[in-house]
């Protein structure tokens, strides 16, 4: 396929039709490579919960990882409903 490269900005950039963003699953990032004359997009494929392990560590760090509610709460308090 043939497409024209448009000027943005300081750079020049080409259009992808929206069938072949879907074919490839493309969103939001790609992952660009060169290789000699040749560009490559590829798919970036996140595995499940990528990064929460380092946002945890973060959180203790910040002191973020305490219980919003009290865990030994005593469920015969009156006024208490369900």
């Amino acid at each position: 396929m043939k497409v024209t490269l448009v000027p943005i900005g300081n750079s020049k950039g080409i259009r992808i039709p929206k069938a072949i963003l879907e074919q490839c699953h493309f969103t939001k990032e790609v992952d660009l490579l060169v290789q000699g004359d040749t560009i490559i997009l590829k798919f970036i494929k996140r595995e499940a919960r990528q990064g929460w392990d380092e946002a945890f560590k973060a959180m203790h760090h910040n002191g973020d990882d305490r219980l919003l509610i009290d865990d030994a709460m005593d469920l015969k308090v009156k006024d208490w409903q369900w």
